[in-house]
């Protein structure tokens, strides 16, 4: 009768020490960025053995797509499908977008700054983010002119968001304001 409680009880500790990997990971590529994160460093901060984390995670893509996987999981991006219809949806969009970049400023610079060089950096952040960019556009930019639907689609990217909030110091809400206003006019 003790064999399904320890079998049990080394699932749980298996799980425990794949979560505190991904952990280390992300974590990581917060930091470092995940091109720039090697396995030693993340066996290192998860305090394991490189073996063990290999055990877990054969190759670079299964942790990135672990790490990107728990990074959604615990913040979504937003959905659009939250945004009120009308004439305050792109204001709606565009906090909830930016306001969820301030969140996960320091991971996402990694991220993006990574997927310039590093193609599965680019690869899994295509998987895990593109999609729900491209509904951010579709949502947001419905009621635009293709002039406008260009500017929208820089002002709904993260460097758009960075420029604005960090390097321009604007608050939130006359970040969104400043894009509204880049998008709205610049008409064909």
């Amino acid at each position: 009768m003790a064999r399904p409680y320890a079998l049990k009880r080394r699932a749980e500790q298996q799980a425990e020490t794949r979560l505190r990997i991904v952990e280390a990971a992300v974590a990581l590529h917060g930091s470092v960025g995940p091109a720039r994160t090697t396995y030693s460093m993340v066996a290192e901060a998860a305090g394991v053995q490189r073996h063990t984390l290999y055990a877990h995670f054969p190759d670079e893509r299964s942790l990135l797509l672990a790490c990107s996987s728990l990074a959604v999981e615990r913040d979504p991006p937003p959905e659009p499908a939250n945004w009120p219809e009308g004439p305050d949806r792109l204001r709606a969009g565009l906090d909830a977008v930016y306001a969820w970049y301030r969140r996960n400023e320091a991971l996402s610079g990694c991220v993006l700054r990574d997927a310039e060089v590093h193609d599965l950096t680019r690869e899994v952040s295509e998987l895990r983010l593109g999609p729900t960019a491209r509904r951010w556009q579709e949502s947001l930019g419905a009621p635009l002119d293709p002039v406008q639907r260009a500017v929208l689609r820089v002002m709904l990217g993260f460097p758009a968001w960075r420029s604005l909030a960090r390097d321009s110091g604007l608050a939130p809400e006359q970040a969104v304001a400043a894009a509204i206003r880049a998008i709205e006019g610049s008409v064909a």
